[in-house]
């Protein structure tokens, strides 16, 4: 039972924190690829388009 109230707790604040949180992952990817000498910024492009996409 309180697995489940956690569960729904989790939900709503997913459901209220916008766009934000699903561009993460790729904001995240885009931001290491970025580290990655002379290529980095070009193989992140891709990754910076979906988190645009996603949370503009």
């Amino acid at each position: 039972m309180k697995h489940l109230g956690l569960a729904a707790l989790v939900a709503a604040c997913v459901g209220l924190s916008g766009c934000g949180l699903a561009a993460a992952p790729c904001r995240i990817v885009s931001a290491g690829l970025k580290i990655v000498p002379v290529v980095g910024h070009v193989a992140a492009a891709p990754t910076d388009a979906c988190a645009d996409v996603i949370d503009p």
